[in-house]
């Protein structure tokens, strides 16, 4: 049904008798801490009832400096941000976030226009959802982007993937999750360095916006393709010395994107 911008679905009844810790046992996303940042005060009070019923411990905020602060003094894994926000908007709020940390940023927005899709990525959100949204795709946007803040490919056996993959002047270290010219380390986001590592192990080989969604974000039919480019066009500004004329990371024009030819060691 909706409510206040929510599709809910009806959960089935807890089984007796099982061990109420056993689901952190099970999977390590379980109490992650969230911030939820939304001014309407029924749909914040609404989803901070339901993710809590999902694993997670809720912060709660209702505008933008609120949100500051409360980002500094619960340091949460993850930030759900509205973007019309009172005091501050959202997409301010998370340029302030990002002067100060890398940690994962979801938009919400009732907008999905291009533009404002592109605007709120370029604030350096890793992924948005919009409003309406049915509350099972959020709670599994959530654990996607919080999977990728957790999960670093180390090579531990023939045929994984390579721990340190190396693209031109660039050393992509997924054990210690950095990326370093020379001596100098670049600060990425979650999804930034993911996007980077994963075209740059495949390196030479041209990889659709569709692998990419796969690849980075785990979505096989939520995601869209405009997360893709923007965070390309980002990754672009960050590593390259003319982003303008890439050498790293070049367009392929109707299917996707493709990284030089690197060596791994």
């Amino acid at each position: 049904m909706y409510a206040l911008g929510v599709r809910l679905c009806r959960r089935p009844p807890r089984s007796l008798g099982v061990d109420p810790d056993s689901r952190q046992r099970d999977n390590p996303l379980v109490n992650e801490s969230l911030l939820v940042v939304e001014d309407d005060a029924s749909l914040r009070e609404v989803m901070g009832i339901g993710l809590e019923g999902e694993g997670f411990r809720v912060g709660l905020a209702e505008d933008g400096p609120a949100a500051l602060l409360a980002f500094s003094s619960q340091a949460p894994d993850l930030v759900l941000l509205d973007v019309m926000l009172p005091g501050l908007d959202g997409l301010s709020v998370c340029r302030e976030l990002r002067k100060v940390s890398l940690v994962p940023v979801i938009m919400l927005t009732a907008r999905a226009s291009t533009t404002d899709v592109v605007e709120g990525l370029e604030s350096g959100a890793d992924d948005y959802v919009t409003k309406p949204f049915d509350f099972s795709e959020l709670v599994a946007r959530i654990r996607s982007v919080l999977r990728r803040a957790a999960v670093r490919p180390v090579e531990t056996e023939p045929g994984t993937a390579p721990s340190v993959v190396v693209l031109g002047p660039l050393t992509i270290d997924s054990a210690a999750h950095a990326v370093r010219r020379g001596s100098e380390e670049i600060p990425l986001t979650v999804t930034e360095f993911r996007l980077l590592y994963e075209l740059a192990r495949h390196a030479g080989r041209v990889l659709s916006r569709e692998q990419l969604l796969e690849l980075v974000w785990s979505y096989s039919y939520l995601g869209d393709s405009r997360l893709v480019d923007v965070h390309v066009q980002r990754l672009r500004a960050k590593i390259e010395e003319d982003p303008a004329h890439p050498a790293l990371i070049t367009t392929v024009r109707g299917i996707g994107y493709r990284a030089a030819r690197q060596s791994s060691r």
